[in-house]
């Protein structure tokens, strides 16, 4: 027969194993999620991002998207690269063809080409603004602004810039860098040159406002010749009109207005003055 003492002392073992097993397991469990915790072996790509795979800092050719993506812990890191459009703002100073210097404010809108992120970053680095943008926005402002004269500058603006916009486009994808847009903020140059400019266009406004003058004094006088050629033509269709006849009705004419403005009161006069009657002559003369 089994001893009942046995049994529970059997018992007893095996509650206690089961309960040395569950904390060995807790501890397992536990030491797996802290190790988890510790190493991270997952990594999000936020929007307009892409991660650089490095295999014990060696550049991998994947890129990772946007997302939430696993790695090997100690094995691989991931640096994060913002593929999203960035602004640049520098200021450049150069020389026209006309040897005029001239300093510009420009800004550049531009973007990491998303696959090859990996390239700019084993190439180039994160600072890439400093290392590539800059001096070549520098050197461009210098070759395009020599092809032009600083008043070609102000008055071609907008061909200067795209020239600029295509010359910088090409030079900077062989970096792997996208140009989204360029814009001159501001030109200036030297103090000397932009009291001439501003003195040739006070010079063109006076000599504009002299010219209208001018067209308008010669309308007038050609409007005055005409009126005098017309008022002589008139005249002389007058005189050449004028008969007897005419003269006549004329003098009978002036003596019919002026019996209508008579009152009928006759003017007194003292002495021997007659009762004049206006047209009395010409009349008998008929």
């Amino acid at each position: 027969m089994i001893d009942e003492k046995d049994v529970y002392e059997a018992k007893k073992k095996v509650q206690s194993a089961m309960k040395d097993a569950t904390v060995r397991m807790a501890v397992i469990v536990g030491a797996i999620l802290l190790g988890i915790l510790f190493f991270r072996p997952w990594i999000q790509i936020g929007p307009g991002e892409r991660g650089v795979v490095l295999n014990f800092g060696a550049v991998q050719k994947n890129v990772l998207g946007e997302g939430l993506h696993f790695r090997i812990p100690i094995v691989q890191t991931i640096a994060i690269m913002d593929v999203k459009v960035q602004k640049a703002e520098t200021g450049a100073a150069s020389a026209s063809s006309d040897l005029q210097d001239v300093t510009s404010s420009v800004a550049l809108n531009y973007h990491i080409v998303p696959d090859k992120a990996n390239v700019v970053y084993q190439t180039i680095g994160v600072y890439f603004k400093e290392r590539i943008i800059d001096p070549a926005i520098q050197e461009v402002m210098k070759a395009v602004s020599a092809k032009y004269t600083a008043e070609e500058l102000i008055t071609k603006r907008a061909a200067v810039s795209e020239a600029i916009r295509e010359t910088l486009a090409e030079r900077l994808l062989a970096y792997n860098i996208a140009v989204d847009a360029f814009s001159i903020i501001s030109f200036s140059f030297s103090k000397v040159f932009t009291e001439a400019i501003e003195s040739k266009q006070t010079a063109e406004q006076l000599a504009l406002k002299a010219k209208r003058d001018l067209d308008r004094i010669k309308i007038e006088a050609e409007q005055t010749i005409t009126a005098a050629k017309a008022e002589a033509e008139s005249l002389r269709l007058q005189r050449a009109n004028i008969s007897t006849d005419l003269i006549e009705l004329r003098k009978i004419e002036a003596n019919l207005k002026a019996i209508d403005k008579w009152n009928g009161i006759l003017p007194q006069v003292t002495g021997s003055g007659a009762i004049p009657f206006i047209g009395v002559g010409d009349i008998q003369k008929k």
